[in-house]
Order: C-alpha cells, then structure tokens, then sequence
C-alpha cells in the first residue's frame, strides 16, 4: 500500500508562555520520548524542570543535552512502582508548580498471560503512581495558591487496539480518576487534565510499528501529518498556562483526527 506520509511539521517558533517562567514543574517518565520532548518544552518556557525516570543513560543524555537552557533541568532516578521512593522524592523536592504524570509502559500481553503479580505490576506502572504523585504535590501547590496535574491517557482503549488489555484498563481508569481529581482539587486553585494522544513516533514506537503499520495509522489520520513529541507538548505547555486557567476536568485530544 502506497500512502504518503508527511514529515513531521514542528514549528521552530512555538508559543512561548510568560506564566511559566521561573515555574517548578515536576515530569515523570521524562528521559525519553513524550517525556523528553516535555521536558525540553518546559526548558524553553525558563522553567526549572525536575524529571523522574529509572532509564538512566537516556536521561543523563537529556540533562546533559539541555544543560545550557536558561535553568538546566534536573534528572532524578526514581521507580514510580515505589512508594515510599516516590513519597522521599517529592519530598526532598519541596513544592511544585505543575505535574506532569506522563510515566507509562505499553508491552503487549494476551489475556492468557495474565496472571494476578502481571496486573499489579502494570496497574503499577501505569496508574497507581499518578494518584500517589498527585496526593504528594496536591498540600504543595494549595500553599503556592494554586497549579495544574496534566495526566497522560491514551487513544488506545478508545480504539481497543489489541494486546493491550491491561494498558487500555489503566488509561481508562486515567481519565476518571482526572476528572474527580479535579473536583477534589478544585476548591484549592489545582486544575487536573488529561492528555489524550494518538500514535507518538518516537524510537520506542518502532518496536511495534513497521513502515507500513504507521502509513495505515496516517492513513486512519483526519490530518496526514506524524505525532512526534514536541506536537504533545506543545499542548502540554498550554494547559500548564496560565491561558488555560480555567481548563480542567477534561481530556484534550492530539491524535490528528484518528478518532
């Protein structure tokens, strides 16, 4: 099959956001992937990044790639499926301005496979941490008069792709969870979002996508463009703002038109 698909457009002139100069702003899973790209986004905003990852060659890259922004970001090692690693860590950070729950692992797996330690781990990885990182931050920003949790969801559970079904379970539970987040965290000025993305390229992508598997998504596409990182985070930057002061208890879509 024959589809063109267009090289990813991004612009070199992206908005830049005066409310989130000088901001504390707190990434997880930003070693690579979305996550880089969120992290560099926020560098170029001037704000002071904080990542958290466990990929330490790909983040100790990243920091260093970005070491000459305006505030260097900083990367700190931290398994997520931890909590009392997660609850030291935010600690030893002090209060933030924005959270960006991006941290997520989307291996494919068959019914059959699951067994009862399998669902904890990836309930772990891809869900429990967001909740457990939002009550740590939540006493934080309440005392800084206000700040935005963006949470990650995905495209996949809306399609009900396959080999996922854990995956999709927990993105699913994302997107209630954001929305009583929200209400719970309304009344102290903290807006909670979703992040909704379809198909991201980035190198982890190609573990599962052929050249022809991505001309089939563009294909599906409304628009023919590619999603890379900095597409998402470009969102991502929006509703960190103070532009979006009155964005919350939603899901935001970037999947060009998939859905």
């Amino acid at each position: 099959m024959n589809i063109e698909v267009k090289r990813p457009q991004v612009s070199t002139s992206s908005a830049i956001y005066p409310s989130l100069q000088g901001k504390r702003v707190v990434i997880t899973g930003g070693g690579s992937g979305i996550g880089a790209g969120i992290v560099a986004g926020f560098a170029r905003q001037g704000a002071e990044v904080i990542f958290l990852d466990v990929a330490d060659e790909d983040s100790k890259a990243l920091a260093a790639q970005l070491a000459g922004s305006s505030i260097a970001p900083v990367y700190i090692r931290c398994d997520l499926t931890d909590l009392d690693a997660v609850a030291k860590t935010f600690a030893d950070i002090g209060p933030i301005d924005v959270l960006v729950n991006n941290a997520g692992n989307d291996d494919r797996h068959k019914l059959a496979q699951v067994t009862p330690a399998y669902w904890d781990e990836r309930i772990n990885v891809n869900l429990r941490h967001m909740l457990f990182c939002t009550q740590a931050v939540a006493p934080g920003m309440k005392a800084r008069g206000g700040g935005a949790i963006i949470n990650f969801g995905s495209i996949s559970w809306h399609l009900g792709l396959e080999d996922l079904v854990l995956y999709e379970t927990a993105k699913a539970g994302i997107e209630g969870m954001t929305r009583a987040l929200a209400r719970e965290l309304g009344p102290d000025d903290i807006r909670v979002t979703c992040v909704v993305p379809g198909n991201v390229k980035t190198k982890r992508q190609e573990k599962w996508y052929t050249p022809e598997g991505e001309a089939e998504i563009v294909k599906a596409q409304a628009l023919k463009g590619r999603l890379v990182p900095d597409h998402v985070a470009s969102l991502v930057m929006f509703l960190a703002s103070d532009d979006a002061s009155l964005c919350t208890g939603h899901e935001y879509w970037i999947d060009a038109g998939w859905r």
